[in-house]
């Protein structure tokens, strides 16, 4: 089932998107991570963490304890890295690698959201300078994420507030939309993971792009529109209106898959390895 995205040109109406494997193809973590590899933000030490949580991660699959530990670790990884510099990556890797990975039949959905007047805003658990990167880039109103202290600069190690993730999106748009005078009622969102479900079931209009298994079913189960994006070539509309650092260690804070991508990536890839090809079957879940 197609999504329909709401025909109400009303100031209120805003669109939420997750942005791995829902605008980005596959986890944005990986190729920041290689891209903070390049410039030697990792150490031996890091490389064994992060080895042993993809082992983690591939044997158990994502738990909350493992999510805790990641952040813990990433938390204490970043101490004293300058946002200025991640920012700067992130920017370098998103015009050399993500652009690129824009899914078109995404993009066509926000274009088509801010065409109707409504505000777009990405909500993901990496952090902020992630997400504000990739809206800046594609014009969108803003970006929500897991927020890391800073401290003149340089990163504390410390959290602010809790990781945005399940509920916790959910209960991030509701503050926003109590700030900015959003309807959530008129209001759509768009995510591929069954952590994602929270966020979709608090808006009028929710839809499942690229679902993993068990959002799908819940979104059969609900009646949520769903969209599959992965395999198709060309511009992916089928029916959707025309339209036109952050950094790997510390975005690992999102979710397992990011821990896993991120090992990946600290244990030795380089830019050009053969093995990016695997990585990007790895991500079409």
């Amino acid at each position: 089932m197609a999504p329909q995205t709401p025909t109400s040109r009303a100031a209120t109406a805003a669109a939420f998107f997750d942005v791995d494997n829902t605008v980005i193809r596959g986890a944005s973590a990986y190729h920041i991570a290689r891209g903070l590899k390049r410039h030697g933000f990792f150490r031996k030490r890091d490389v064994l963490h992060f080895a042993w949580e993809q082992a983690k991660y591939t044997m158990l699959g994502e738990s909350k304890q493992q999510i805790d530990d990641v952040r813990d670790e990433a938390l204490g990884i970043i101490k004293g890295w300058s946002v200025a510099e991640m920012i700067a990556i992130g920017e370098e890797v998103y015009d050399e690698i993500l652009a690129l990975r824009i899914f078109p039949g995404t993009r066509a959905l926000i274009d088509s959201h801010l065409e109707q007047g409504h505000e777009v805003w990405f909500v993901t658990a990496t952090p902020p300078e992630v997400g504000s990167i990739i809206a800046s880039r594609l014009g969108v109103t803003g970006a929500l994420g897991t927020v890391a202290e800073n401290v003149d600069g340089f990163y504390t190690g410390k959290l602010v507030g809790s990781m945005l993730h399940d509920q916790a999106k959910a209960d991030a748009i509701q503050v926003l939309a109590e700030e900015r005078g959003l309807d959530l009622s008129a209001s759509a969102a768009y995510g591929d993971s069954i952590h994602d479900g929270p966020m979709l079931a608090a808006v009028g209009h929710p839809c499942a792009i690229n679902p993993d298994a068990k959002l799908r079913r819940l979104a059969k189960e609900r009646g949520w529109a769903t969209e599959d994006f992965r395999g198709r070539r060309g511009d992916g509309r089928r029916g959707i209106v025309r339209a036109t650092g952050a950094g790997a260690v510390w975005t690992t804070m999102a979710v397992g898959r990011g821990a896993r991508a991120a090992g990946r990536a600290a244990i030795g890839l380089s830019r050009r390895d053969p093995e990016v090809v695997a990585d990007d079957r790895a991500h079409k879940l």
